[in-house]
């Protein structure tokens, strides 16, 4: 017969050593992955960027010529799909089997491919999944995970759960930034065309029960690292902290 006291410890250690989550979630152009990345790194928390893996399937799809919008092709696809990324903040890398594609899952051709791949409801279940693996076994004392329905899917359980937006026209003109190579009014169309698709699928300008609204339309970066910091003291354990003073 198993000892109550003992099992109540093991639980309790058990549940210890999970990783804080901070799930981010928010539109396209809204900062999230700049700051979620910057979040981490001043916690010593990993950092998760599932749009990567989203990406990173577009990307093997269009390599095998693969219809993206034939949802049972992508189907298939996700089968052979082997993909790792880093959890390091300071160390960025995707790859998909032995090829390294950080930098080619940004590429024009695959952004425009990635909604398509991820309106799946079987490539979402199953990326969701991943993601969750991911974090369990990171090791690290928390893990920041960004990306579109992330507080309300992937971790709707989550401690800390923040919609980070901003104005549109502003998002649009952060995005341009990022993107020096490409005319900005094609840059702000592509992220209306994105919002517009993506909406299809999940509701990302809409905070669900328990998430908090960082709006960043009126802040530069530093004061929105700070803003979702803040939130992050607020429901994070003074303990979990590791390198910003939680």
């Amino acid at each position: 017969m198993t000892d109550p006291a003992m099992h109540s410890a093991q639980t309790a250690a058990a549940q210890a050593a999970e990783p804080v989550v901070v799930a981010i979630d928010g539109p396209a152009g809204s900062g999230k992955s700049s700051v979620s990345q910057q979040v981490a790194r001043r916690l010593g928390y990993g950092f998760l960027d599932t749009g990567a893996a989203y990406r990173a399937l577009a990307w093997l799809a269009l390599e095998r010529g693969t219809d993206t919008s034939d949802s049972t092709s992508v189907v298939d696809v996700m089968g052979d799909f082997d993909y790792a990324i880093s959890l390091d903040p300071d160390e960025r890398w995707v790859r998909v089997g032995a090829s390294d594609v950080t930098e080619a899952i940004r590429e024009p051709r695959v952004s425009e491919a990635v909604s398509g791949i991820a309106r799946v409801p079987a490539v979402r279940q199953a990326v969701n999944a991943l993601f969750r693996s991911m974090v369990s076994s990171s090791g690290r004392p928390g893990v920041v995970v960004e990306g579109r329905d992330i507080t309300t899917v992937v971790a709707p359980d989550a401690p800390v759960r923040i919609l980070l937006t901003a104005a549109p026209e502003v998002r649009a003109a952060r995005r341009s930034a990022e993107l020096s190579s490409q005319d900005a009014a094609a840059v702000a169309a592509a992220l209306h065309k994105r919002d517009a698709s993506d909406s299809t699928v999940v509701d990302f300008l809409t905070a669900a029960p328990g998430v908090e609204v960082v709006d960043s339309t009126h802040l530069d970066f530093d004061q929105t690292v700070d803003a979702v910091i803040g939130v992050i003291r607020t429901n994070v354990p003074a303990q979990t902290g590791a390198h910003d003073g939680i």
